[in-house]
């Protein structure tokens, strides 16, 4: 099976893992600082540290998942529903 993508397919993993970044890591992390439960500095190295570390280690979810809403949106373009995958009809 081969899934030809168009270019710029993928940018919506990245705004996928980009916002898992934002809001799943660094929303929270700026909440513990402004509460003071954490020390500014140590908050800033793990912001800085987690804003490199979280999007590549979460590079292979945030595309998975892209594809996973593009098929559930478009169930028929499916190779096994009969369509032929990206391609030939865009």
């Amino acid at each position: 099976m081969t899934l030809e993508q168009g270019e710029g397919f993928f940018l919506g993993s990245m705004a996928i893992n980009y916002g898992v970044t934002v809001v799943g890591y660094l929303l929270p992390l700026l909440v513990l600082v402004g509460a003071g439960w954490i020390p500014v500095n140590f908050g800033i190295g793990l912001g800085l540290g987690g804003a490199l570390l979280v999007p590549v280690l979460f590079y292979r979810s945030s595309r998975s998942w892209w594809l996973m809403f593009y098929f559930m949106a478009l169930p028929h373009e499916l190779p096994a529903n009969g369509g032929t995958g990206r391609g030939q009809d865009l």
